[in-house]
């Protein structure tokens, strides 16, 4: 596809060939959330970041962090120490995303109860 047919269908995200879709289900997976989550509290590193995310295995949480780092959303540093010292924290775009995913989380955790409620009702 063409540069001007692609910035034709940036920010459709409904287009099948939007870049925006991709992008959207990186942020929004189960691990990426939880990631960017724990990033809104400051700096980690990956044994940290492997401890508070319970049920991640280290390859899930390792390719989470790349993803993300790829997309610009988490920043990633390396010290030159022994033994390797790795540290993760959110960019700004990344902060701006964790922002508005908190805003998600914490009405999901607040209609908690309704949630639950409805999926009771709809299995009877």
């Amino acid at each position: 596809m063409n540069t001007y047919a692609t910035s034709k269908l940036l920010g459709q995200v409904l287009s099948t060939e939007c870049p925006s879709r991709e992008i959207l289900e990186h942020l929004t997976n189960k691990w990426s959330v939880l990631v960017l989550r724990c990033l809104t509290e400051g700096v980690h590193r990956f044994s940290e970041l492997k401890q508070r995310i319970e049920g991640v295995s280290e390859k899930m949480l390792a390719q989470t962090l790349k993803m993300l780092e790829q997309d610009g959303f988490i920043l990633r540093t390396v010290y030159p120490v022994v033994p390797p010292k790795v540290e993760y924290q959110l960019t700004l775009m990344g902060s701006q995303a964790a922002e508005k995913l908190m805003h998600l989380i914490a009405w999901v955790e607040r209609t908690l109860p309704e949630i639950i409620e409805a999926k009771e009702n709809a299995r009877k």
